[in-house]
């Protein structure tokens, strides 16, 4: 049995004269840093298009500006310090008569206005602006299920 008698067969019912298998990782190819700097310059010299220097190299155009711009960068980009060192100190004790009392928490504006109700031990919070039947209907749910 030979390749073209198998199901492969075109519209007009005819088998099929030609099979083609393509291995190999197709037309990917490893640059070295050496080729792509040559072919990056090729790309600058006076009269040389990127397009026709990509071309004679097999390249797409989006490749070669792709080098072009990664050659423009500055080699030597000193890293960002990632961690900022941290000097520990132990502070000296407060004289007693620099204690003070704690101050009392202040309340936030937005916990101003708020209606805490505990029914049952439920705590309920009524916040400004709550509907007055929805609230009603919600304590009366809660004496109704105790």
């Amino acid at each position: 049995m030979t390749i073209s008698e198998l199901t492969l067969k075109t519209n007009d019912e005819e088998p099929v004269r030609r099979f083609e298998v393509f291995t190999g990782s197709g037309r990917r190819r490893e640059w070295s840093e050496e080729e792509k700097a040559r072919i990056v310059a090729e790309s600058y010299e006076p009269g040389a298009s990127v397009s026709g220097v990509a071309r004679h190299h097999a390249l797409s155009p989006q490749q070669l500006f792709t080098w072009r711009r990664a050659a423009r960068r500055p080699a030597a980009e000193t890293p960002t310090p990632l961690f900022v060192p941290a000097i520990l100190s132990t502070p000296m004790p407060a004289a007693p008569e620099q204690l003070a009392e704690p101050k009392p928490a202040r309340k936030s504006p937005r916990s101003r206005g708020i209606i805490e109700l505990e029914i049952e031990g439920v705590p309920l919070r009524v916040g400004r602006g709550a509907d007055a039947k929805t609230v009603a209907a919600v304590i009366r749910a809660l004496k109704a299920t105790s």
